[in-house]
């Protein structure tokens, strides 16, 4: 019989308050709200595209702006997510994917290590009108996400002219490759000539 891979968090500290749930092996379902909408759809894309089922509840304090609750909940989502891989045996543990988002193009490639390490070269256009979420704050979600799951992360914006769909590249080839990575190939392998991940 395979363990579930499940597992929930509780965060709080005197800047955020997180509640998150996580099913490895679900079917994408998602109830996200995190008080801050344009996340809440990077975090439905990134369930839905994974296939894992997630539930998120957050509030912080974005009357300041919205960097610690944005941080927190990528602290959150990798600790869970490390939390849910157990003992990782079995795991095919690396992955890389090319998508496309209209006129976006992202490369993203991830092994399931141990280590975290996270490299990042995106190029956001600068804002010709104002938006409501802040582009430099997903670098710090993904920092974040990297250094509680213990994964290594390289993403590379190949092509975009549309902040929208840069991030919403970033987040698809994410849950695609996470999708992949711990994706059951040889039951009660480790993937490691060290033996341990």
């Amino acid at each position: 019989m395979v363990a579930k891979r499940k597992a929930e968090v509780k965060r709080t500290t005197k800047e955020t308050e997180i509640s998150l749930k996580i099913n490895l092996d679900g079917k994408g379902i998602n109830k996200i709200y995190t008080t801050i909408p344009f996340l809440d759809h990077m975090l439905e894309i990134f369930a839905f595209h994974s296939g894992f089922d997630l539930t998120i509840k957050a509030k912080g304090d974005i009357f300041i702006d919205d960097h610690h609750l944005v941080e927190d909940i990528g602290l959150a989502l990798g600790n869970v997510f490390l939390k849910a891989l157990g003992s990782k045996k079995g795991i095919k543990r690396y992955a890389e994917v090319i998508t496309p988002m209209d006129e976006a193009l992202s490369y993203v490639a991830l092994d399931i290590s141990g280590r975290p390490y996270l490299d990042y070269d995106v190029k956001f256009l600068p804002q010709y009108k104002k938006s409501d979420f802040d582009y430099s704050l997903i670098k710090e979600f993904l920092k974040a996400f990297v250094s509680e799951a213990k994964i290594t992360l390289h993403i590379k914006i190949l092509k975009g002219e549309n902040n929208h769909h840069i991030a919403e590249t970033i987040f698809k080839g994410l849950a695609r490759v996470l999708k992949e990575a711990v994706r059951i190939e040889n039951k009660g392998r480790l993937p490691s000539t060290k033996g341990k991940l």
